[in-house]
């Protein structure tokens, strides 16, 4: 009877693990969770990003997120800031990238969490690029960007008939020169310019859209830290919009077009262009999460 054949050396093993350099098994892949956090209010959250954040091993977040919202994550989970700023960066995109996807090798559930919303200047695809080059599933959970709850805060719909027929977002951030932006098509009547990252170019971008035809009446309001319980919003024009960003320090969005003048101030943070602004207090109606879900 001939002797039967000692059997492959991945028998019995589960689906997934392999030996490398045939000492070790390997974790089995992690996967990675490019979420969006919101604008900071921990109430505007998506219950699937909270479930995320409950099934992580580790949180890659920005600096931005609110301590409210990592709190959200198992106290098991590693916590990782990769906080970025103008000309200030703790780890460059590339480095991110590399990071997110080594933790997933390794057999980690990353949570990649982002501000606003991944997709809209979060640099969330090339993120999920980096995953699928490296062959690691990578899924993407939505978030509130800040546009949408600066709107709804003030009062001021990005959409309005009658007034805004279109909204368009772009980035008053350029890594090299000023923005590359289509200001003729910006400068159209009836519509609603968003500008993120666009306070430290105001004067700029004031600048080129009058050039282009835009009335500098057209009514514009700046919203710094949108939806936290310090948001500030600053009523004025277009004329007047680079006075209005002067000393912002917080994130702030500049929106310009005819629906801003429904836009309504918050007293305590507010300030007209040009006013110190009103010494009352105002009390947010929801400032944060009551509790946690377990």
């Amino acid at each position: 009877m001939a002797p039967r054949k000692a059997p492959p050396s991945n028998f019995g093993r589960k689906p997934g693990l392999v030996v490398v350099g045939g000492t070790r098994a390997k974790r089995a892949l992690g996967a990675v969770w490019l979420v969006g956090a919101g604008p900071g209010d921990p109430d505007l959250l998506t219950f699937r990003a909270f479930n995320a954040l409950r099934g992580a091993d580790v949180v890659v977040h920005d600096g931005l997120v609110s301590d409210e919202i990592l709190d959200l994550a198992p106290s098991r989970a590693r916590r990782i800031n990769v906080a970025k700023r103008k000309s200030r960066h703790t780890l460059p995109q590339d480095d991110i990238n590399q990071l997110i996807v080594a933790l997933a090798l390794d057999g980690l559930n990353v949570v990649r969490l982002k501000g606003g919303d991944p997709f809209l200047f979060g640099r969330g695809g090339e993120e999920l690029l980096a995953c699928r080059e490296a062959g690691v599933e990578c899924r993407v959970v939505p978030g509130v960007t800040a546009a949408l709850a600066a709107s709804a805060g003030a009062g001021a719909p990005l959409t309005h008939r009658g007034s805004a027929q279109a909204v368009t977002f772009v980035t008053g951030h350029a890594a090299h020169g000023d923005p590359d932006l289509d200001w003729v098509a910006l400068a159209r009547p009836n519509q609603t310019v968003v500008v993120y990252m666009g306070v430290s170019t105001a004067g700029l971008i004031a600048e080129r859209l009058t050039a282009a035809g835009r009335a500098g009446s057209t009514p514009a309001l700046v919203v710094e830290n949108a939806s936290r319980a310090d948001e500030r919003r600053i009523l004025t024009t277009l004329a007047d919009l680079a006075q209005a960003a002067e000393g912002l320090t917080g994130p702030a969005l500049l929106m310009v077009g005819e629906a801003m003048a429904m836009a309504q101030e918050n007293p305590a943070h507010s300030r007209k262009s040009g006013d110190p602004g009103g010494d009352s207090e105002w009390i947010p109606a929801l400032v944060g999460m009551s509790g946690v879900i377990e």
